[in-house]
C-alpha cells in the first residue's frame, strides 16, 4: 500500500505562484512514477505532469510547459509541483497519482487551486 497526501493548494491571483506537495508513505520504495492530474468543475480529469521516481525524468502537458515544474525529494518521498504564471484556467482540484512496480495505482485526496482574474 502507498498513501499519498497532497497539500499546498489555495487562492492566488492570476500571475501568481503556488507550490503543491505530494507526500508518499507506505511502500514508497516501490514507486515507478508520480503524476499530477487536475480536474475542473464539469470537465474530465487531465494529465498535468509526471516524474519517473528513480531517474527523475519529467514530462508535461502542453498547457503547463514553461510554467510548471515537477520535482522530487527522494529523502522525504515527496513530489512537488511548482506552478508559476498561474492563469484562471488553471483553477481545478489537483490530484497526485502514483504507479508502482507492482503495477498498482494510488491516488491522493486532492487539493484545490483557485486562480482569480
Amino acid at each position: 500500500q502507498v498513501q499519498l497526501v497532497e497539500s499546498g493548494g489555495g487562492l492566488v491571483q492570476a500571475g501568481g505562484s503556488l507550490r503543491l506537495s505530494c507526500a508518499a508513505s507506505g511502500r514508497a520504495f516501490s514507486l515507478y512514477d508520480v503524476r499530477w492530474y487536475r480536474q475542473a468543475p464539469g470537465k474530465e480529469r487531465e494529465f498535468v505532469a509526471t516524474i519517473i521516481w528513480r531517474a527523475g525524468t519529467t514530462n508535461y502537458a502542453d498547457s503547463v510547459k514553461g510554467r510548471f515544474t515537477i520535482s522530487r525529494d527522494t529523502a522525504s518521498n515527496t513530489v512537488y509541483l511548482q506552478m508559476n504564471s498561474l492563469k484562471p484556467e488553471d483553477t481545478a482540484t489537483y490530484y497526485c497519482n502514483t504507479r508502482t512496480y507492482e503495477l498498482t495505482a494510488y491516488w491522493g485526496q486532492g487539493t484545490q487551486v483557485t486562480v482569480s482574474s
